[in-house]
């Protein structure tokens, strides 16, 4: 999930009593603030829940075949985040109804899960889930190519996770996010395609969303952090074919290409370190 403009902004307006009710009965919800610096053992924690979600999003690559529901796959993940010990970290959170966010082809962030979403040979769909274990959060998102996709449909999944890459790869202590945020640019924008800008990666931990804001562009609009050892990142470039450009549907959560052309996302909750980084919610180790 997303921090600049995100699901604090799109989520349906409530009184100010009423936030405070749902807010205190969800998991990990406390106000954001300054930037944390995790200990050894919070990290190991981390390293749990991170491992969850990554086991949850490795399961989603066989169940997302034509003919099954995101409904189908939002049943799945909730139970198997619940079987690992965990809780969901997106159902209810500022009233959002699923575990996960499913977002197909033109669909860029917040898609909900339905019953009547049946996925068709050649859909983008972006799965996106978190768990919260122990206090902590992880955080995760992978694009998956449904049946045979096209050849655009192909290269813009392939540059979106390499550009996810390009950024991780910039990531050690001493840096900046600027590093970072122009090294997924210009890959992106290499390739001919854009980055969106509305939405960005944010600090993760025992909030699903804390500081610093991660952003994947250039731009003197928000601080050029330094990172220190111990912060942890949820990087998460989302890249359009087309106009960089969205908008929000009626249902206040899912987020469309102002020009319906496909789009495609990677995410990773990273852990900086002295030397460089460690992908918490790497696939691989699963």
């Amino acid at each position: 999930m997303n921090i600049l403009n995100d699901l604090l902004a799109v989520a349906p307006k409530t009184s100010k009593k009423a936030r405070k009710k749902n807010d205190s009965a969800l998991p990990g919800m406390t106000q954001r603030r300054r930037i944390e610096i995790k200990s050894q053992r919070e990290i190991e924690i981390m390293r749990q829940s991170s491992r969850i979600v990554a086991t949850v999003l490795k399961e989603m690559f066989d169940l997302a075949k034509p003919g099954v529901s995101t409904a189908d796959l939002d049943a799945h993940a909730e139970k198997r985040i619940r079987e690992m010990g965990a809780t969901p970290s997106f159902k209810g959170y500022h009233g959002f109804p699923a575990t996960i966010c499913a977002s197909v082809n033109n669909e860029v962030v917040h898609g909900i899960p339905k019953k009547k979403a049946v996925l068709r040979d050649g859909d983008v769909l972006k799965v996106d889930t978190g768990a919260y274990f122990n206090g902590f959060h992880g955080d995760s998102c992978i694009t998956i190519g449904v049946g045979e996709v096209s050849e655009k449909a192909a290269k813009l999944m392939r540059v979106a996770e390499e550009a996810l890459y390009k950024g991780i790869e910039q990531v050690k202590a001493g840096a900046y996010l600027l590093d970072l945020a122009g090294a997924v640019q210009d890959h992106v924008e290499a390739a001919g395609f854009s980055v969106v800008e509305e939405f960005t990666g944010h600090g993760v931990g025992r909030n699903l969303h804390e500081e610093p804001s991660v952003f994947n562009f250039r731009t003197r609009e928000m601080p050029n952090v330094k990172l220190r050892p111990g912060m942890v990142l949820a990087i998460e470039p989302i890249v359009n074919e087309g106009s960089k450009h969205t908008k929000i549907l009626s249902d206040r959560w899912t987020a469309v290409t102002i020009d319906k052309s496909l789009s495609a996302q990677f995410e990773h909750t990273v852990l900086v370190t002295k030397d460089g980084y460690e992908i918490l919610t790497d696939r691989n180790l699963v």
